[in-house]
């Protein structure tokens, strides 16, 4: 997965948005109070949402291979150390090698010191362009170990276990919060099985009859009472699962649009 700029995140969110707004306005002068409106406010969201959604789960997963591949990392230059290299040297020599998405960025930074760049200021541009948690905690510690010589292998060999630690907490919690999301598809699915179970066996049969002094709506408006519900349901249920599972309402969006799709054509092929 490639690494996604801010900016392209950004002019992402712009574009889809301002094609959903035009679609919604067209919608709005063309099918106002018809069914079909909703369907068009409908596919509105999923311009909306479906780019920049993508764009960010291509930045999470490029972002976790860095982070994964870092205690990879510290054991070369520890290795790269004992042989009597200096740090810089030892990132040098690691940059030859297959640290997945890293290796370009090292690559970058040891031209950057070849271009006449101080190896801090390298050091923090990569941290910077990187910025993930982990690497953001643990450039202060090479810089420090840097300035303070001595056999700096010391720090980094702690250093990479503390790094694959913290690596093994978090996917053992995201082991523990798949039950809880998995909880929220299937409670997605039982409320859209209840909603097609009691619009076919129930609200079909008692159109038009009085009940509490009032009379069913017709069926058109019940198919849309049970849309608007359910697309209420998958997305505010898809934020949920993104933050229990990954930590941010952002990374929740797939799970909307997941849940959102499936309602919609199931409430198609059913209703």
């Amino acid at each position: 997965m490639p690494k996604i700029k801010k900016r392209v995140k950004k002019f992402a969110w712009v574009v889809s948005v301002s094609l959903a707004v035009a679609l919604v306005i067209f919608a709005y002068f063309t099918f106002w109070g018809e069914s079909t409106f909703d369907e068009f406010v409908f596919f509105a969201v999923l311009i909306a949402l479906s780019p920049p959604t993508v764009l960010d789960y291509m930045d999470y997963k490029w972002r976790k291979a860095v982070d994964e591949h870092l205690p990879d990392l510290f054991r070369s230059i520890v290795q790269a150390q004992e042989t009597g290299m200096t740090l810089p040297q030892a990132l040098e020599e690691a940059s030859k090698r297959n640290y997945g998405p890293l290796t370009a960025e090292l690559k970058k930074m040891t031209a950057q010191i070849s271009w006449g760049m101080t190896f801090e200021e390298a050091l923090l541009a990569l941290g910077k362009r990187v910025n993930t948690v982990l690497m953001q905690r643990t450039v202060p510690l090479i810089i420090e170990a840097s300035r303070s010589g001595g056999r700096v292998e010391k720090v980094f060999d702690p250093m990479g276990k503390f790094i694959q630690t913290t690596l093994m907490m978090d996917k053992e919690r995201r082991n523990q919060t798949r039950p809880y999301i998995a909880i929220i598809y299937v409670a997605f699915f039982v409320f859209l099985f209840t909603v097609i179970l009691l619009f076919k066996s129930f609200f079909v049969n008692i159109e038009g009859l009085p009940i509490l002094g009032t009379s069913v709506t017709s069926t058109t408006d019940m198919r849309r009472m049970f849309f608007h519900m359910t697309i209420i349901q998958a997305f505010f249920g898809g934020l949920v699962a993104g933050k229990m599972g990954e930590g941010t309402i952002i990374a929740g969006l797939k799970h909307s649009l997941i849940m959102m799709l499936c309602g919609y054509i199931a409430l198609k092929i059913f209703l």
